[in-house]
């Protein structure tokens, strides 16, 4: 059996010089779709919708700057601290989901300093708009071939020409219907259930469901450290903490009356 050969240009349009990419255009779908999902929940709760544009900032501003960061710090520390300059360099790739997740907690604790919310109410809303988010960041990564799967020789493996001519496990796409999954779960969740009155809970079961898929995922990908691993990726023992925070915020949502 012949396997899919994946050979996209980057470059969706180039213009007298100005080039747009997919990976760009597909960042800027993410952003669009959690707004909306914001503003739909806002709007059914009768929360302040005007208000969302300050967080829209914050959180891009808090995803871009976390994931870099995180980049830098924990998958190539050598080299960019060899050349600090280099970290500003983003349009050079590497953005870390895990430093975007932490960036855009940090973003969402100064948003709701001025909206007077309950932090864990609005995390738990938040998680819904990011699962979404996730999804299509992750098919971004698919249209860039990048965060490549292992070789395999299952009949679903993808050529990604860009790479080399092994078929590999489409790891981003994985990730992608996992996280799109996971949006449908928690949205019907909240629309349907009384999940929603436990603060904490929505946002502790996306951790435990989004960081679970990644560990289970990273498993078949290709390292993305610049430095050799242990038993467990980068990735993975990234994904630990923030499980075990999941699995925490389910505990303590449960445990206590629902508001």
């Amino acid at each position: 059996m012949e396997h899919l050969v994946w050979e996209l240009d980057p470059v969706l349009i180039s213009f007298m010089g100005l080039k747009i990419h997919w990976y760009g255009v597909l960042f800027a779908v993410a952003i669009t779709a959690g707004f909306q999902v914001m503003k739909r929940i806002y709007i059914k709760e009768n929360l302040d919708v005007e208000s969302l544009d300050n967080l829209l900032i914050y959180c891009v501003v808090g995803i871009i700057v976390g994931a870099r960061l995180a980049h830098c710090i924990f998958y190539d520390p050598a080299y960019y601290f060899a050349h600090p300059l280099k970290i500003l360099a983003i349009w050079e790739g590497g953005l870390a989901s895990h430093g975007g997740g932490l960036g855009a907690i940090l973003a969402l604790y100064y948003y709701q300093r001025k909206v007077k919310l309950p932090f864990l109410f609005l995390l738990d809303r938040l998680a819904i708009a990011t699962a979404i988010f996730g999804f299509f960041v992750r098919m971004a990564n698919f249209a860039n071939s990048e965060i490549l799967g292992d070789p395999t020789t299952q009949p679903w493996g993808i050529i990604f020409a860009r790479v080399d001519m092994l078929p590999r496990h489409p790891a981003q796409l994985y990730e992608a219907f996992a996280y799109l999954a996971i949006f449908v779960a928690l949205y019907a969740l909240y629309q349907f259930t009384q999940i929603k009155q436990r603060y904490g809970a929505i946002f502790g079961l996306f951790l435990v469901s989004v960081f679970s898929a990644r560990i289970a995922i990273e498993s078949i990908k290709v390292s993305q450290a610049a430095y050799s691993e242990s038993v467990l990726s980068a990735g993975q023992l990234l994904s630990l903490p923030f499980l075990a925070v999941g699995i925490v915020l389910l505990f303590l949502a449960y445990r206590k009356k629902a508001v």
